[in-house]
């Protein structure tokens, strides 16, 4: 059995300080995804960076404190690609890509398109570009496995309060149809496709109360091919963990 983990750190120092890395002991995935990890790797200290057991890769955003990813690993993959092959996605830092025996694994921070129609219209161009690539990579016979952070919520099941966010980013239908054309391009929502009316939220607010009430949504997700989801066992969401404003999701593939 492969384990695979996701998770959104909001800050890899401070995610450290949050214990970060009590959960990876006790959890010990084979690849551990992060995102949002707001540092490059020069701003680390010694215990900020070393993750015994793990290689890191990284990348990050070209501005400090912002976006960027990391994939820890304990067997190192046999490629490594950082980016989109775009320059105003790969300056944010928002992917890397790494080759298995027998799949390609994208850790991805999608963007929010919160600030202004220009963001969202750069969150949609992104979903399009990633999309375009996974097309041409599943017609040369790969199978993929995307995970991360989505900065979507795809159905009202995904989200406490769906009429009152109709209109806000995150669950605008213009959002939501780019999950739809994933799962109509050959990738399955491999948590839905298992728990097809399990209620469970992946994220929360920092508001007072957000979190101990449970008014959540599920932006954090693992999109496997279709001809890899009979190989997944498991997925779980670790919603009692916390140290970010996402909790960490893990995959169990056979």
């Amino acid at each position: 059995m492969m384990r695979i983990s996701t998770w959104n750190v909001n800050g890899i120092r401070a995610a450290v300080g949050k214990g970060l890395k009590q959960w990876l002991a006790a959890e010990s995935p084979d690849v551990l995804c992060l995102q949002e990890i707001k540092a490059v790797e020069q701003q680390l200290n010694d215990e900020q960076k070393d993750f015994p057991g793990y290689t890191i890769l990284w990348n990050s955003a070209e501005r400090l404190g912002y976006s960027g990813v990391a994939t820890l690993l304990k067997t190192q993959p046999v490629e490594v690609l950082a980016g989109l092959g775009e320059e105003r996605f790969d300056i944010e830092g928002r992917a890397l890509r790494t080759r298995h025996p027998d799949f390609l694994l994208y850790n991805i921070y999608f963007p929010n398109g919160q600030r202004g129609q220009e963001r969202l219209d750069y969150k949609l161009d992104f979903y399009a570009q990633l999309l375009n690539t996974c097309d041409t990579l599943h017609a040369a016979g790969e199978n993929i496995i995307i995970t991360g952070d989505f900065n979507t919520a795809h159905m009202p099941i995904d989200l406490r309060n769906p009429k009152q966010n109709e209109t806000n980013s995150g669950f605008l239908p213009e959002e939501r149809k780019w999950i739809d054309k994933f799962l109509e391009h050959g990738f399955v929502d491999i948590y839905r496709h298992l728990y097809p009316e399990k209620v469970q939220y992946t994220w929360w607010a920092y508001r007072i109360g957000a979190r101990q009430r449970n008014v959540g949504w599920r932006l954090d997700y693992f999109l496997v091919s279709e001809k890899l989801a009979p190989r997944v066992r498991e997925v779980i969401v670790h919603d009692d963990i916390l140290g970010s404003d996402h909790c960490p999701v893990t995959l169990v593939l056979e």
